[in-house]
Protein backbone atom coordinates (compact mmCIF):
# COMPACT_ATOMS: atom_id res chain seq x y z
CA UNK A 1 0.00 0.00 0.00
CA UNK A 2 1.68 2.91 -1.00
CA UNK A 3 0.65 6.44 -2.57
CA UNK A 4 1.41 7.29 -6.34
CA UNK A 5 3.36 10.16 -6.96
CA UNK A 6 0.23 12.58 -7.40
CA UNK A 7 -0.67 12.28 -4.31
CA UNK A 8 2.72 11.86 -2.79
CA UNK A 9 3.32 15.19 -4.38
CA UNK A 10 -0.04 16.07 -3.06
CA UNK A 11 0.84 15.68 0.57
CA UNK A 12 4.27 17.11 0.18
CA UNK A 13 2.28 20.46 -0.42
CA UNK A 14 -0.07 20.03 2.63
CA UNK A 15 3.26 19.20 4.92
CA UNK A 16 4.54 22.31 3.44
CA UNK A 17 1.58 24.68 5.33
CA UNK A 18 2.83 23.20 8.73
CA UNK A 19 5.83 23.63 11.46
CA UNK A 20 5.72 19.54 11.63
CA UNK A 21 5.16 17.23 9.06
CA UNK A 22 2.50 15.55 12.13
CA UNK A 23 0.22 18.48 12.01
CA UNK A 24 -1.00 17.47 8.64
CA UNK A 25 -2.25 13.76 10.20
CA UNK A 26 -5.59 14.14 9.37
CA UNK A 27 -5.51 15.45 5.36
CA UNK A 28 -3.01 12.37 5.11
CA UNK A 29 -5.68 10.03 6.90
CA UNK A 30 -8.28 11.72 4.37
CA UNK A 31 -6.11 11.10 1.28
CA UNK A 32 -5.80 7.24 2.24
CA UNK A 33 -9.03 7.61 2.79
CA UNK A 34 -9.74 8.63 -0.87
CA UNK A 35 -6.95 6.66 -2.91
CA UNK A 36 -8.02 3.11 -0.95
CA UNK A 37 -11.41 3.72 0.16
CA UNK A 38 -10.90 2.91 3.76
CA UNK A 39 -8.23 3.10 6.29
CA UNK A 40 -6.42 -0.62 7.18
CA UNK A 41 -4.03 -0.68 10.23
CA UNK A 42 -1.33 -1.16 7.25
CA UNK A 43 -2.40 2.04 6.02
CA UNK A 44 -2.16 3.63 9.00
CA UNK A 45 1.63 2.42 9.35
CA UNK A 46 2.16 3.89 6.30
CA UNK A 47 0.82 7.39 6.92
CA UNK A 48 3.29 7.24 10.01
CA UNK A 49 6.26 6.45 8.12
CA UNK A 50 5.71 9.50 5.78
CA UNK A 51 4.89 11.86 8.76
CA UNK A 52 7.84 10.56 10.98
CA UNK A 53 5.67 9.77 13.62
CA UNK A 54 4.26 6.31 15.45
CA UNK A 55 1.75 4.05 13.93
CA UNK A 56 0.41 4.42 18.13
CA UNK A 57 0.22 8.43 17.37
CA UNK A 58 -1.76 7.73 14.14
CA UNK A 59 -4.03 4.80 15.48
CA UNK A 60 -5.01 7.43 18.15
CA UNK A 61 -6.33 10.15 16.38
CA UNK A 62 -7.82 7.67 13.83
CA UNK A 63 -9.95 5.74 16.47
CA UNK A 64 -11.11 9.46 18.40
CA UNK A 65 -12.21 10.42 15.05
CA UNK A 66 -15.47 8.65 13.73
CA UNK A 67 -15.75 9.71 9.91
CA UNK A 68 -12.72 8.09 9.03
CA UNK A 69 -14.37 4.63 6.71
CA UNK A 70 -12.80 1.54 8.65
CA UNK A 71 -12.54 -2.28 6.93
CA UNK A 72 -15.79 -3.32 6.40
CA UNK A 73 -17.80 -0.19 6.24
CA UNK A 74 -20.84 -0.47 3.88
CA UNK A 75 -21.32 1.94 0.92
CA UNK A 76 -22.99 4.52 3.05
CA UNK A 77 -21.71 5.09 6.10
CA UNK A 78 -24.68 6.73 8.40
CA UNK A 79 -24.08 8.39 11.71
CA UNK A 80 -26.49 9.73 13.95
CA UNK A 81 -25.29 12.34 16.33
CA UNK A 82 -26.41 11.41 20.01
CA UNK A 83 -24.97 14.29 22.15
CA UNK A 84 -27.91 16.44 24.41
CA UNK A 85 -29.14 18.28 21.99
CA UNK A 86 -29.75 15.61 19.35
CA UNK A 87 -30.99 13.33 22.26
CA UNK A 88 -33.50 16.39 23.31
CA UNK A 89 -35.02 15.94 20.03
CA UNK A 90 -35.32 12.22 20.09
CA UNK A 91 -32.19 11.11 18.40
CA UNK A 92 -32.35 7.74 20.46
CA UNK A 93 -36.02 7.24 18.85
CA UNK A 94 -34.29 8.01 15.28
CA UNK A 95 -31.68 5.68 15.96
CA UNK A 96 -34.02 2.69 16.87
CA UNK A 97 -36.04 3.45 13.36
CA UNK A 98 -33.22 3.35 11.86
CA UNK A 99 -31.51 0.19 13.41
CA UNK A 100 -34.80 -1.49 13.06
CA UNK A 101 -35.44 -0.84 9.76
CA UNK A 102 -31.86 -1.86 8.66
CA UNK A 103 -31.84 -4.95 11.16
CA UNK A 104 -28.25 -4.01 12.59
CA UNK A 105 -26.67 -2.44 15.46
CA UNK A 106 -24.66 0.36 16.30
CA UNK A 107 -21.79 -0.18 13.83
CA UNK A 108 -23.12 -3.20 12.55
CA UNK A 109 -23.11 -3.44 8.15
CA UNK A 110 -25.61 -4.52 6.90
CA UNK A 111 -25.35 -8.14 5.21
CA UNK A 112 -25.25 -6.52 1.48
CA UNK A 113 -22.62 -4.38 2.40
CA UNK A 114 -24.59 -1.19 1.82
CA UNK A 115 -25.26 0.69 5.14
CA UNK A 116 -23.05 0.75 8.05
CA UNK A 117 -24.81 2.30 11.39
CA UNK A 118 -22.85 4.58 13.82
CA UNK A 119 -24.43 6.71 16.94
CA UNK A 120 -21.59 9.49 17.46
CA UNK A 121 -20.49 12.39 19.41
CA UNK A 122 -21.75 16.04 18.10
CA UNK A 123 -21.47 16.47 14.28
CA UNK A 124 -21.58 19.86 14.83
CA UNK A 125 -25.07 21.18 14.10
CA UNK A 126 -27.18 21.63 17.31
CA UNK A 127 -29.50 23.96 16.08
CA UNK A 128 -30.69 21.55 13.68
CA UNK A 129 -31.21 18.31 15.63
CA UNK A 130 -31.54 15.50 15.41
CA UNK A 131 -28.69 15.78 12.48
CA UNK A 132 -27.25 12.77 10.66
CA UNK A 133 -24.55 12.25 7.89
CA UNK A 134 -24.80 9.66 5.53
CA UNK A 135 -21.20 9.76 4.11
CA UNK A 136 -20.55 13.26 3.72
CA UNK A 137 -23.77 14.88 2.72
CA UNK A 138 -25.27 16.17 5.58
CA UNK A 139 -29.30 15.89 6.97
CA UNK A 140 -30.98 18.24 9.80
CA UNK A 141 -34.34 17.74 11.22
CA UNK A 142 -34.94 14.42 10.98
CA UNK A 143 -37.53 12.62 11.39
CA UNK A 144 -38.44 8.53 10.46
CA UNK A 145 -40.11 9.61 7.68
CA UNK A 146 -37.33 11.26 6.05
CA UNK A 147 -35.12 8.56 6.91
CA UNK A 148 -37.31 6.05 5.26
CA UNK A 149 -37.40 8.43 2.19
CA UNK A 150 -33.49 8.69 2.63
CA UNK A 151 -32.68 4.60 2.66
CA UNK A 152 -35.13 4.18 -0.24
CA UNK A 153 -33.54 6.83 -2.52
CA UNK A 154 -30.08 5.44 -1.84
CA UNK A 155 -31.28 1.79 -2.27
CA UNK A 156 -32.80 3.02 -5.69
CA UNK A 157 -28.99 3.99 -6.55
CA UNK A 158 -27.70 0.27 -6.29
Amino acid sequence: MKFNDTVLKELETITSRYPKKEAALLPALYLLEREFGTISNEGMEYVASLLDISPAKVFGVFTFYTYYRRPGTGKYLIQLCSTLPCALRKSEFLFDHISKKLGIKNGETTPDKMFTLKKVECLGACDRAPFLQINEDDFEHMTPEKVNFLLDELRKKQ
